[in-house]
């Protein structure tokens, strides 16, 4: 059948959203941790710093939180 290529191609797309998408969840979760470490060592400014540049990263990485055109 010749249905079954674009359905492993979306297949394959999709999987490769998630292992993006848990990638990012994972860099999240340590930069959580690091800012944490930083407020509790006093590093305040390093923390704001830190916290910004994630900021930054989120607004860039649009899409990992949104849906492209055509999906």
């Amino acid at each position: 059948m010749s249905a079954l290529p674009p359905e492993r191609a979306e297949i394959d797309r999709l999987v490769s959203e998630l292992e993006q998408a848990e990638a990012y969840e994972q860099r999240l979760r340590q930069l959580i941790v690091d800012v944490r470490d930083r407020l509790a060592s006093g590093q305040h400014a390093t923390a704001l710093s830190m916290l910004n540049a994630a900021l930054n990263d989120i607004d860039s990485a649009t899409d990992v939180v949104t849906s492209r055109a055509g999906r």
